[in-house]
């Protein structure tokens, strides 16, 4: 690091890029705007005085810039923009002001980088969030239909909703007005279609997990109750690499899932949880919670996808089950809320998944 010539902080936008570039033996500060595109940003660093060591915060623009510019043979970090330092009183903020704090703070060595995946990692992530986009649609559209009978004064009372009963219930729903017939065949087909387009993704994403690259930490995920192939090729999509955290606790202050905490003086006041990090893994966390809510055992379906999984790796899932139940038969013995249950329960959940994890 000390025999880097050149630090360089990049504000990064979708039609324009601020540069700020230092020199570590003059002391010089020189500064660049290009357009969009990546090409541009790639060159000017190559020309510098080599070698270059630059960086920018993660965003909306990705990795195109990170990717290029390894390519080409120029350092570049993408760095956590919740962890840039920033002066309390400081109210002018330019993108020209960010470019130039970030190339002191790289030289300060204060920033924090972020795990980029590869071009296939994140290939896949985009389709398992495609597949979540989807059902999210899908409760929502479906949320549309059942309000809109309502409105009228259809309530389905033979159980279950969305079942095959409920959808034949559905299919015979008549109104007098032609436009309230129509609105509610559209809502109906746009329901159908996501079904449609949610059970491809699922099919896709099934193949995707079995492939080199995921299988090996979705199987030993898949041996946990409540965590089924998709749930466990999201979470390994989301959190990338489990070894990249030193400790399990690491990884649920990652997730977000551990409380907030403001201490000054005396004064020490806990709040909700930080919700940081991945929403969609912490959202597949708290709902493998609520399986804990059931005595410890192995089911027939369970032990199927624990076949053939190392002994070590079955006794954490074991551990799992009994000190999971215990929490939460605890927490609401205590009269604790539900959902502060859950989602205690989902932060040690998130251990046992690291521990997992990165068993030999």
């Amino acid at each position: 690091m000390t025999a880097t010539m050149t630090w360089v902080g990049l504000d990064v936008h979708a039609r324009s890029t601020h540069a700020a570039a230092l020199d570590r033996e003059s002391g010089e500060l020189s500064r660049a705007r290009f357009g969009a595109g990546v090409d541009p940003v790639v060159e000017w660093l190559r020309e510098l005085p080599q070698p270059v060591y630059a960086c920018y915060e993660a965003g909306p623009t990705g990795y195109a810039l990170y990717r290029a510019a390894e390519a080409a043979g120029v350092r570049v970090e993408v760095v956590a923009p919740s962890k840039t330092p920033r002066a309390a009183a400081d109210r002018v903020k330019t993108d020209r002001k960010d470019a130039e704090l970030l190339v002191r703070l790289l030289l300060a060595g204060s920033l924090s980088v972020v795990a980029v995946p590869s071009a296939t990692f994140e290939a896949a992530r985009d389709l398992a969030r495609a597949r979540e986009q989807v059902r999210a649609d899908l409760a929502r559209l479906r949320h549309r239909v059942s309000k809109l009978l309502l409105r009228y004064g259809r309530v389905y009372d033979g159980g279950g909703t969305w079942t095959q009963a409920h959808r034949a219930w559905l299919a015979a729903q008549r109104f007098d007005h032609v436009p309230t017939e129509l609105a509610y065949l559209d809502a109906l087909a746009a329901v159908d279609g996501l079904l449609a387009r949610r059970a491809a993704l699922d099919e896709r994403l099934s193949l995707l997990a079995a492939e080199p690259e995921h299988w090996p930490t979705v199987a030993r995920l898949r041996c946990f109750r409540g965590i089924e192939t998709l749930s466990a090729l999201v979470l390994q999509l989301e959190i990338g690499d489990f070894a990249r955290f030193q400790r399990p606790g690491q990884l649920a202050a990652w997730l977000g899932l551990v409380p907030s905490l403001h201490q000054s003086g005396e004064t020490e006041t806990r709040g909700s949880i930080t919700k940081t990090g991945s929403g969609f893994a912490r959202r597949i966390l708290v709902e493998a919670a609520w399986h804990y809510l059931r005595e410890p055992r192995i089911g027939a379906t369970l032990a199927n996808r624990q076949a053939g999984q190392p002994d070590h790796v079955l006794q954490i899932a074991w551990r799992a089950q009994h000190r999971l139940y215990r929490l939460q038969r605890r927490l609401r013995a205590r009269g604790e809320p539900g959902n502060l249950a859950v989602v205690a329960t989902a932060r040690e959940l998130a251990c046992f998944l690291w521990a997992a994890a990165v068993a030999p």
